[in-house]
């Protein structure tokens, strides 16, 4: 189950992955699957190849893209989405969670 994002910041998202852009979008999220994780970071493009290409440069398989639908992306959660967004620079995505405090 997904909240605590906006109509318009979903909509800018589907834009960009259907733009062939990397696009980031991180809601809220609960599943039992996951414990303990309350937030996910979608990353996605349109374009299989260069998604691929850049989930490369975090070890992230192409196998767990999510190819349902018109939007393929990987799904971030824990550590692996605290690094990742930090490093693409939009730590600004957790912070609005409260999921990290910091630089």
């Amino acid at each position: 189950m997904a909240f605590g994002i906006k109509r318009e910041e979903l909509q800018a998202w589907k834009a960009a992955v259907k733009n062939e852009e990397i696009a980031f979008l991180t809601h809220y999220w609960l599943d039992d699957r996951f414990p303990g994780c309350n937030t996910v970071t979608k990353v996605g493009c349109a374009n299989l190849t260069k998604l691929m290409e850049w989930g490369k440069k975090y070890d992230l398989k192409p196998e767990w893209i999510d190819q349902r639908g018109n939007y393929p992306h990987f799904d971030l959660f824990g550590i692996h989405q605290e690094r990742i967004l930090k490093n693409e620079g939009l730590g600004e995505q957790l912070l609005k969670f409260k999921k990290w405090e910091g630089s």
